[in-house]
């Protein structure tokens, strides 16, 4: 049974209204004003929510926005007695659904709002479909309060619907496949394969019958004909992982496949077309590699159409308190428990280490946490951290300073002078020679500062 809100000021058309409309099979919740009506949408769910424009000396726009704000799949339906087209314009802009001048028809209105039950099940179906996908490939994992990610996300939008060639460059366990598969499920090639390669995970002969495919007869061994992944990704996207790894004759290949957008298979005279969307990644500097002459300029640019580097999580700590909660809720729902708390003293250590596993280091850190901790709450001395692997070298990051945004810069010297304080807030205040609270608001910017 549907349920709807009918908001009406006129108390003998909301008695109507709402009999005819139980009749008709719904169940009706009745209010008088906005006030009622959004106490009703805070405390229950609706399909529908009929609402006039004229409440009295209230509006009927604020509650749409009420509607929009608390309940953002619910379809509104607007009444007006005035056939203001002004009026229904802007409560469609505001989110409504439809709109009806007065005298309403019953059955006019009855008509509307089976129409519009169906537009919410459909809406319903696309998000639990997205939802769905999001969990089987990992994109529920995606987070980005950072400004880095953030942008990096901006730039996946701009560039998903294209096929130009993607490099996504970053440090072992940043999430360079995570992105991959974010830019192939935004693309219109959602619906084709999403095939991976590790290049750096087999030899070159391997690689080269992985990827082509080779006939019957090509080497000893090869009983039958092979399709290889470029055919089997074609209409889709294929992520080559680890490209630095490829040798320099394979090199040679890879880069004539890309330009002319065919391949051979092994031991065959036949070249075929295939349509593939490359996004490669790798964890080393592909810059200083073709400098030091390990790898191809011209594959270097035919890869590298567009750059999307992923920082390390140490350097988007604004990151690491809600991934971690994203962590716990989803590891926690596959052990078939409640998601634990963060007590302040994890938090503390897990904005405190600097990640040199990056993203992969922080889940595994959860997971130990919580197969080993069986509360509701985990405290630091439940996360196990690695205190041996350092971050990459202190100089690197010295050098790159140079080059920091300001703001980046000023977050840097805060938080090395607070770590000096011993978290003492009033004595670092001091020493930056800036007011406690304008340090207080910097640190829960920074996400230093748990309410």
């Amino acid at each position: 049974m549907k349920r709807i809100l009918f908001v009406e000021d006129d108390q003998a058309l909301r008695l109507t209204q709402s009999i005819y409309l139980k009749q008709e099979g719904f169940e009706v919740v009745a209010a008088p004003d906005r006030t009622a009506a959004r106490a009703s949408l805070a405390r229950e769910l609706f399909d529908v929510v009929v609402t006039d424009l004229r409440l009295g000396k209230q509006n009927g726009l604020d509650v749409v926005r009420d509607a929009r704000e608390l309940q953002p799949l619910v379809e509104i339906i607007v009444i007006t007695g005035y056939s203001s087209v002004e009026s229904a314009v802007e409560a469609m802009k505001e989110g409504a659904y439809d709109y009806l001048t007065k005298p309403v028809d019953p059955e006019v209105l009855v008509r509307i709002i089976h129409k519009a039950v169906e537009h919410q099940d459909l809406k319903r179906q696309v998000t639990t479909l997205r939802d769905s996908i999001a969990r089987e490939t990992g994109l529920d994992q995606i987070v980005a309060v950072s400004p880095a990610m953030q942008e990096i996300l901006a730039t996946i939008a701009a560039v998903a619907g294209t096929d130009a060639t993607v490099l996504i460059e970053g440090e072992s366990g940043t999430g360079k496949e995570l992105m991959a598969r974010l830019i192939h499920q935004r693309s219109d090639r959602a619906e084709r394969p999403f095939l991976v390669i590790n290049c750096g995970a087999m030899p070159e002969n391997l690689l080269e019958s992985e990827l082509y495919g080779h006939v019957r007869g090509a080497f000893t061994g090869a009983h039958k004909d092979h399709k290889g992944v470029f055919e089997a990704a074609d209409g889709g996207t294929l992520f080559l992982d680890e490209i630095s790894e490829v040798s320099p004759g394979f090199q040679v290949k890879l880069l004539r496949t890309l330009q002319e957008r065919t391949i051979r298979r092994v031991g065959d005279t036949k070249e075929m077309p295939v349509n593939v969307r490359v996004i490669a990644a790798t964890n080393q500097d592909l810059n200083q590699l073709v400098r030091d002459g390990g790898f191809r300029r011209d594959l270097f640019f035919r890869i590298k159409v567009i750059p999307i580097h992923l920082p390390p999580l140490r350097k988007r700590r604004e990151d690491i308190l809600p991934l971690a909660e994203s962590f716990l809720a989803r590891l926690a729902d596959r052990m078939a428990r409640r998601a634990p708390r963060l007590s302040g003293s994890a938090r503390q250590k897990l904005l405190e280490h600097d990640w040199p596993g990056n993203v992969r280091e922080l889940e595994n850190t959860l997971e130990r946490a919580l197969i080993f901790r069986h509360a509701d709450e985990i405290h630091a001395r439940d996360l196990s951290v690695e205190t041996c692997i350092p971050a990459r070298d202190c100089r690197e990051d010295e050098a790159q300073t140079r080059m920091l945004p300001l703001h980046e810069v000023e977050r840097r010297h805060i938080l090395e002078v607070l770590d000096r304080c011993s978290g003492n807030k009033a004595r670092a205040a001091e020493v930056l020679s800036i007011g406690y609270n304008t340090l207080w608001r910097k640190l829960k910017k920074y996400g230093r500062i748990n309410e």
